[in-house]
């Protein structure tokens, strides 16, 4: 039977925009003690966006982390007292210029549970309407729109790397 890890000691080491740092000591099943390095993150929603001819909505961007261009869903971080659903529709007008009439939660999930709290709502935007695109003054953005065909191309050749990507194109792909 597996035991839970409980934490003895929790040190802050970084508080950021968007993410701090801490390390936890916990204790083990087995009497002993370990570090874990924890990465609080405020949570963000992603969004699979629909056009009337059935296309995904993609956006590519440079990503500093990863020193590349990545195609992914519309997303961002939840703000303070925002729903992840509030925050869905608002990045996806931010980073589309798009807004829904209809969204629908798929599902949530961690992206990298191993040394991340960071929980990733899932939604599914359909009948949209073009209104503005708002982009943040550090975002410079490129859109994109694939049918069935082309997304499932871009996933044989390799070109989605981002996990929230893949989990949206191939829960489209599979509906």
């Amino acid at each position: 039977m597996l035991n839970k890890e409980i934490t003895v000691k929790s040190e802050k080491i970084f508080e950021g925009k968007i993410l701090n740092l801490r390390i936890d000591t916990v204790e083990l099943e087995n009497q002993k003690y370990a570090k874990r390095e924890i990465v609080e993150h405020k949570g963000a929603s992603a969004i699979i966006a629909l056009t009337e001819k059935n296309e995904i909505i993609l956006v590519r961007q440079y990503r500093k982390a990863v020193e590349d261009f990545l195609y992914e869903l519309p997303a961002g971080i939840i703000n303070l007292a925002e729903e992840p659903e509030e925050c869905a529709a608002r990045e996806l007008r931010e980073e589309t210029g798009f807004e829904a009439k209809k969204i629908t939660k798929v599902f949530e999930f961690y992206s990298s549970p191993g040394f991340s709290n960071e929980k990733v709502h899932l939604y599914m935007a359909e009948d949209l309407t073009y209104v503005s695109t708002k982009f943040d003054e550090d975002e410079f953005i490129e859109i994109s729109t694939f049918s069935k065909e082309e997304a499932r191309k871009m996933l044989e050749t390799n070109s989605i790397t981002d996990s929230k990507t893949l989990l949206g194109l191939l829960y489209w792909l599979n509906s």
